[in-house]
């Protein structure tokens, strides 16, 4: 890929049923970057079952609420956390990754939103799907995703358990349907 190929990013990544790998069956992953050194994105629809207060240890010691979860980005930098949000104006430095679709990597922000009653709108995303160079291409051609519109709606609005069905019937699909087969969809 050279430097002036287009972005698929950003763009919704909607695992194929096929795909059992357990950091990506039926997950849907937000492509954020994607560019000739590989491709960065975090999976939207996997919460932590644990409350954050039992996994998080923040030093200087924080309170943080009983209620608030963290989401499973991907298998990588496991404890590395960034924020996915709805509303910009919570980090004026955040990265658009499209409309309504933010990212920040906020230390402030990360402390705030544990410390604060859950929000829908809001979520601390801890570890990412990374792909180096041409192996997302791989991916695709093996037909192990399908690609959709990033919908901020889809993303804050739709319940954890229905997003990668929401998704693929969002594209025309019926789930229980889909099979692999060669090329790009």
């Amino acid at each position: 890929m050279s430097d002036d190929a287009p972005s698929l990013a950003p763009v919704l990544l909607i695992s194929m049923p096929q795909l059992t790998d357990p950091n990506f069956n039926r997950s849907v992953i937000l492509l954020a970057e994607y560019g000739p050194h590989g491709a960065f994105g975090l999976v939207i629809n996997r919460q932590m079952a644990e409350p954050a207060a039992d996994v998080v240890r923040a030093e200087p010691p924080l309170p943080i609420r009983p209620d608030v979860h963290l989401f499973v980005g991907g298998p990588v930098e496991p404890t590395r956390a960034w924020v996915l949000l709805h509303d910009a104006s919570l980090d004026a430095d955040a990265m658009e990754v499209t409309d309504g679709v933010y990212l920040s990597a906020s230390p402030e922000l990360i402390r705030r939103t544990l410390s604060t009653p859950p929000d829908p709108s809001i979520r601390i995303v801890v570890g990412y799907a990374g792909w180096s160079a041409g192996q997302l291409d791989v991916e695709l051609a093996e037909s192990s995703w399908l690609m959709a519109p990033v919908e901020a709606d889809l993303i804050f609005d739709t319940p954890l358990p229905s997003i990668w069905e929401t998704a693929i019937r969002r594209l025309g699909a019926e789930p229980s349907t889909l099979h692999g087969s060669s090329g790009v969809h």
